[in-house]
């Protein structure tokens, strides 16, 4: 029965619940850990070890994957890892046990997003415009996640987060079991190297994800200096997501209309424009609503043509690795670059550096990904 269901259902079922647990991760782990008695710069610390995890893991992972042909088997171990985490995370005591336990898990399961992105776009034969649409059920349960969550929150101590976690982490387990098995490369592999086209792309995704540090780490900060309340910050939030929702859905026209790397170059100059207005036009609320939408580009419509471009720029037998080293390079290396430099832009000149910084990041990513529309992809 289970093998029955058609293949657009049992790959969104894992993004589903996937970005639910992710989504509950990123709004409320950190309150957690504070109702857990950890200071300020332990939490740092225990939110800092999954994305130093995901620098160098994923790559190693998709490696090994590309090699054994068991991407399903290290999806399904990550997802494992996973549940165990949050299964253990209410028994254990003190900062450095939780370390450990969060730092452990990162290194196994890092590499289960990636992978599952491989599996998607093998799985679509070619047609990855299919994949916006599948994607998307991860962005719609990561908002419902966020919403439902701190309405659950006003009623529950935040120390029950790791049970509401387990139970998603248990039904991406469940729906891992269920992806489709890689396809087998009966033909030799060919020489390869991580030059041109690959490096291009590699180099634009790091920059990207730099561009984006700023935003993640110091949005809402900087709206709360402009005078925002909380519920307006949280629906300038929710509109980005709903705008990424969006070109998840049109992904199949956008893709039939226009090549990958124009997509790319078009994000990244969304981008560059998106940063400026919110570092300095931010005090205009319809300017800043504006800005928001961008992220259908900055973010959508960036990462589907990119995870599409890998498969392009990588051999078949090496797609799992490319789609780890692209998570590794940008979501990891760039993510931590770029809320590192976010920060020290905040310190030195406020949000109009910070998000200067960020604009320049993008543009940078712009010519990188010119470089691709140039080599014809």
């Amino acid at each position: 029965m289970a093998l029955s269901l058609p293949l657009s259902f049992r790959l969104g079922a894992f993004y589903f619940a996937f970005f639910a647990y992710a989504g509950l991760w990123v709004a409320y782990f950190p309150p957690y850990l504070s109702a857990r008695g950890l200071s300020a710069a332990e939490m740092a610390w225990i939110l800092a070890l999954p994305q130093a995890a995901r620098v160098a893991a994923p790559a190693l992972w998709g490696w090994i994957a590309d090699r054994s042909g068991a991407q399903r088997a290290i999806v399904v171990l990550g997802c494992l890892a996973n549940a165990t985490c949050y299964a253990l995370l209410p028994e254990v005591s003190g900062t450095a046990a939780m370390a450990w336990l969060v730092g452990t898990t990162a290194l196994i399961s890092t590499a289960a997003l990636p992978l599952v992105e491989a599996i998607t776009l093998g799985a679509l034969s070619g047609h990855t415009g299919r994949y916006g649409p599948i994607r998307l059920w991860g962005s719609i349960s990561f908002m419902a996640a966020v919403f439902a969550g701190g309405a659950w929150l006003d009623f529950s101590a935040p120390r029950a987060l790791p049970y509401a976690m387990l139970g998603f982490a248990l039904l991406a387990v469940a729906a891992a079991l269920r992806l489709p098995p890689a396809r087998v490369h009966t033909s030799p592999p060919q020489p390869w190297s991580i030059r041109g086209p690959a490096s291009a792309l590699l180099a634009s995704g790091f920059c990207m994800a730099v561009a984006h540090g700023a935003l993640y780490a110091f949005l809402t900060l900087h709206l709360q200096q402009l005078g925002y309340g909380g519920a307006a910050i949280g629906a300038l939030w929710m509109l980005g997501v709903l705008a990424e929702i969006a070109v998840f859905f049109y992904l199949p026209q956008l893709f039939r209309r226009y090549a990958l790397s124009t997509l790319l170059v078009a994000s990244a100059a969304c981008a560059t424009l998106r940063f400026l207005a919110i570092g300095w036009a931010a005090q205009w609320l319809a300017l800043l609503v504006v800005a928001q939408l961008l992220h259908a580009a900055t973010f959508g419509s960036f990462h589907a043509a990119a995870v599409a471009t890998v498969g392009r720029v990588f051999p078949p037998h090496a797609h799992a690795f490319g789609q780890t080293l692209f998570s590794s390079v940008g979501y990891g290396a760039g993510a931590a670059a770029g809320t590192v430099l976010a920060g020290w832009a905040w310190e030195a000149g406020g949000a109009g550096a910070a998000f200067s910084l960020s604009a320049l990041a993008a543009l940078a990513g712009l010519v990188f990904a010119y470089a691709l529309k140039r080599a014809g992809l």
